[in-house]
Order: structure tokens, then sequence, then C-alpha cells
């Protein structure tokens, strides 16, 4: 495992990496491996571990009884999901957990990061608050959604998540964790109508687009830098 790596992970900022052998011995770790498509965690599930991404990427979904599929969130390297279930492990999943690509990741036991260690070492309370602090900004992602599909027009639910890409990265050309069918599924609407959409803004002058790459002509978006 590259100790170097996952030292400058959020969930273990201010762990140095020759310390997180022995602290991941410590925290009961598992390392695993998913194809792309693989289902990571299931709806119904009950878990007691926390997952953080080492590498590739993770769709948290819902499907319904007929087989509709909600994207919730996309998560990339270093970041972390199932946290809010293994600290309530008495509560079944909700959503399913799955690699959009060849992924890697790590299984921690969140009893023992929540249950400090005798010596009550500095590097453990650092653990809970990294923790606490990656479920306050998983909270924010999930109202950015809301915000996101809140609109009633596909173009409305487009421009409201686009601009804030486009405002977090600072400037108007970007690329987005999703592909078309992931971007639909994310903002509740079809692919064929999303698409057609994207299609109608191009011609109206407001994006440029290919693939998962978008760059936004409306003068109101900041500048590149």
């Amino acid at each position: 495992m590259d100790f170097v790596l996952l030292s400058h992970t959020p969930l273990f900022a201010g762990v140095a990496p020759q310390e997180l052998e022995a602290m991941l011995s410590c925290l009961d770790t598992e390392c695993r491996r998913y194809g792309k498509g693989a289902v990571i965690l299931r709806t119904g599930d009950t878990v007691r571990s926390m997952c953080i991404v080492l590498s590739g990427s993770v769709l948290i979904q819902k499907t319904d009884l007929w087989g509709n599929v909600t994207v919730l969130d996309s998560v990339g390297p270093g970041q972390i999901f199932a946290e809010t279930y293994a600290c309530t492990p008495q509560e079944p999943l909700m959503v399913d957990a799955v690699a959009a690509e060849s992924s890697e990741i790590l299984f921690i036991q969140v009893a023992r990061v929540l249950e400090t260690c005798p010596s009550s070492c500095a590097h453990h309370h650092a653990l809970i608050r990294n923790l606490l602090s990656l479920s306050a900004q998983k909270n924010l992602r999930l109202s950015r959604k809301i915000f996101h599909t809140a609109p009633k027009t596909i173009r409305a639910r487009l421009l409201s998540y686009l601009s804030d890409q486009a405002i977090r990265c600072g400037r108007r050309s970007f690329t987005i964790p999703f592909n078309r069918q992931q971007l639909a599924d994310y903002l509740n609407v079809e692919r064929s109508a999303l698409s057609n959409e994207l299609s109608k803004m191009q011609q109206d002058g407001l994006i440029e687009t290919e693939r998962n790459y978008f760059r936004l002509l409306d003068a109101a978006v900041p500048s590149d830098r």
C-alpha cells in the first residue's frame, strides 16, 4: 500500500506516512479491488466499515423496483463513503455503491475510529476531526444535488449543475465526473432528453461539450485562469 499517497487523503491529513502502517493495523483495515460495474455495497446490507477510495471511482446510486437508477454522488480517490451507515450499523443501506471503473477500496472499522485508544494519541483525535469534516462536506454535496434537481426544466438543471462546476473550478472549462448516462441519472432526467437539450444549448451558444468536457460560453461564468 502507498502510505505516502494515503497520508495525503483528507481522512488521514496530519498523519505521517511512517506512522500509517501501525495505525491501519490498529484500525482493523482491509484493502479490496473491484472491477468496473462491480457492486461494492448493496441496498439492504448493514455495514460496520467506512470505505475510502484509493484509486478509481465509485458511484452512489439508488435503483427502484422498476430498475430506474438515480445517481446520488460520485466518490473519487481520497474520498470516503458509507461512513454514516457504519456509524449506525443497525441501519440497512438505502443505496448501492458501484465501481465506476477498476477501483481499490480500503475498508476501515468505524468503531476502532470512534473509540479512542488508551493512550489518546493526537493522531487518533485528528482522524475523528477529519471524519467529521468529511461527513459535513458530503452533506453539502447532497444539498447541491437538491439545488440542481429542483428546477422544472432540463436546461435549468443543467445550467445549475454546470454553473456550480465552473464556480468550484474557477474557470469556464472543466471535466465532470459523470458520463452522459450518469449525468442524466444524477439530474433525474432521461438520457435522450438530456442529450437533446445539450445539443440545443450548443446551438444557442451557451456551451461547448465533448463527452465529459464542458466549456461555458455565458459571459456571467467566471473567466479562465
